[in-house]
């Protein structure tokens, strides 16, 4: 199996760009339905705005010249062609960081986090604490190869991850991740302790359930019941388990409609605010949105759902130490019966679920702060 590591552009043809404004200008779109605010789903007159800016405002040829400036690559790893950006420091000594992308996310989400790791002394960080990043695209996701068969895991991605390291030379090396992120990160740790150092994640460790709730204080009950509030809205698990391929005809045929999901998706993850630009760049939820509108890629980028039985929470890894950004709604003891936690960033200012996007420099020190205490 070839080794071979081949520079990657991004390059989208007009054609598919000019496809893209004539089916969202073709859109038929429903009537709204009864009910406040987004009590029956995105509401009609807020998408029809945000599809406008789409067509006619969102300019994919700046932020495609964006993504080009951090370098690309492709390489081929059991079977798989994988995409990952590898934007090292200007400091020699750094330590290697692999970041895992969650769902509905992509490479974007770290598009703003990269440079505060890379080269922290010119966001007021510590220079001797900088990192050479890697970002791979999870399969079937972006420009990475959709898996072909089933049987896909999060220990499988973690072992394509932990030969893409050794492929890039580094032997020592940390790991972060949030949401799907959040499950591979650990998973890695745990198929290569002997170069892993460390395992940083975006919450999700210690998150409590029903069968906690009697060792759990009133507070952690509390913070229970809110979060059973924030996890009220789409079982996207549930429903990209059962019937995925139904439901990407209509992403992958039509603009709006995966606009709509993803929006939909956005919304409820950005828990604390109105809308989800309020939380998160409109741009930068729009280049997502076009990744994967371009890449066809909403409904291959599902598998984590369709393979698995149920849904559980992450539980982490005891290979090596753990960090934790913010910790609530997530409770340190719980996630010290899996984890060796040494960091456990709570004093952290309050953030929705995908961080880099909305704090990119915040939880960049974190993962420093992390790290510092192991390098």
């Amino acid at each position: 199996m070839s080794e071979e590591i081949r520079p990657f552009r991004i390059e989208v043809p007009q054609a598919e760009l000019d496809d893209l404004r004539e089916r969202l200008a073709r859109t038929r779109w429903p009537a709204q339905l009864p009910g406040e605010g987004w009590s029956r789903g995105v509401p009609v007159a807020y998408l029809k705005d945000l599809a406008a800016y789409w067509r006619d405002g969102y300019d994919w040829r700046a932020h495609e010249a964006r993504l080009n400036r951090f370098p690309q690559f492709m390489t081929t790893i059991d079977g798989q062609d994988v995409h990952f950006l590898h934007v090292r420091s200007p400091h020699p000594d750094a330590l290697p960081l692999i970041l895992t992308h969650g769902w509905p996310n992509s490479f974007v989400e770290f598009v703003d986090l990269i440079g505060p790791l890379t080269d922290p002394g010119a966001y007021g960080g510590d220079p001797g604490q900088a990192f050479h990043v890697v970002v791979p695209s999870l399969p079937g996701f972006g420009f990475s190869a959709a898996p072909r068969e089933t049987g896909w895991d999060v220990t499988r991605v973690a072992r394509l991850w932990a030969a893409l390291m050794a492929r890039l030379g580094y032997s020592r090396y940390g790991a972060q991740g949030g949401d799907l992120g959040a499950y591979v990160t650990p998973a890695l740790a745990a198929v290569d302790p002997e170069h892993v150092v460390g395992v940083h994640v975006d919450s999700g460790l210690g998150i409590p359930t029903e069968d906690d709730l009697p060792v759990m204080t009133e507070a952690e009950q509390a913070i229970f019941r809110q979060m059973a509030e924030w996890a009220g809205g789409v079982d996207h698990h549930a429903l990209l388990r059962a019937a995925p391929q139904t439901f990407a005809y209509g992403w992958h045929d039509s603009p709006v409609a995966l606009l709509a999901w993803l929006t939909q998706k956005f919304k409820e993850f950005a828990y604390t605010v109105a809308v989800p630009e309020d939380a998160i760049d409109r741009d930068l939820l729009l280049t997502n949105v076009t990744l994967y509108w371009l890449t066809g890629t909403s409904g291959s980028s599902s598998w984590f759902m369709y393979g698995s039985e149920r849904f559980v929470w992450p539980k982490g890894q005891s290979a090596v130490p753990t960090g934790v950004y913010s910790g609530p709604p997530g409770i340190r003891r719980l996630a010290e019966r899996d984890n060796d936690i040494v960091h456990w960033g709570e004093n952290r200012p309050p953030s929705n679920h995908f961080v880099a996007m909305e704090l990119p420099e915040v939880l960049a020190e974190d993962i420093r702060e992390f790290f510092g205490k192991l390098r």
